[in-house]
């Protein structure tokens, strides 16, 4: 893939991500839960890689923030979870393996920094327990829908590259 074709998808996605968070969101646990976010985590790890996927997650997280969408625990989930999809999708090229990757990446490595994030930050005295069952759900959410999307999706891409 030339280098202008996916920069021009990962600003689709970042778009994708940003603009969706408006619309398709809902409440779990402390947190709010954005699966569109994690949808675009699997899919950009899937179709671009590990590093493409970790700083999409990071310039939709922090176009969230600078506009007053999101708050600072969309980074721990978002990036964590990014670079678990990119890297359990590389060493298996399993979508499966990116859907799993997105979740334990974000609900369990997520939720242990996102406990003294909100601490510090957010003055949120909340355990790393505390965070897990919102992140859980979020990712599982977006992580189904990454995954129908790319199995759809993915054959066709695949076609038209050849």
């Amino acid at each position: 893939m030339n280098r202008t074709k996916k920069l021009t998808i990962m600003a689709m996605l970042i778009a994708i991500g940003l603009v969706a968070s408006q619309f398709i969101w809902f409440p779990a646990g402390v947190a709010r839960a954005y699966p569109v976010q994690h949808a675009v985590n699997v899919i950009a790890a899937v179709l671009l890689g590990t590093g493409p996927a970790v700083l999409i997650a990071f310039a939709i997280g922090l176009l969230r923030n600078l506009l007053g969408l999101g708050t600072i625990l969309a980074f721990p989930g978002g990036l964590v979870g990014a670079l678990f999809a990119g890297l359990a999708y590389r060493w298996t090229k399993k979508r499966s393996s990116a859907v799993a990757g997105e979740i334990v990446g974000t609900s369990v490595i997520g939720a242990l920094l996102a406990a003294p994030i909100a601490w510090y930050f957010l003055g949120h005295p909340g355990g790393v327990f505390f965070f897990v069952p919102g992140f859980f759900v979020s990712s599982v959410a977006g992580g189904l829908i990454a995954w129908f999307l790319l199995s759809r999706l993915q054959p066709r891409l695949e076609r038209n590259t050849q």
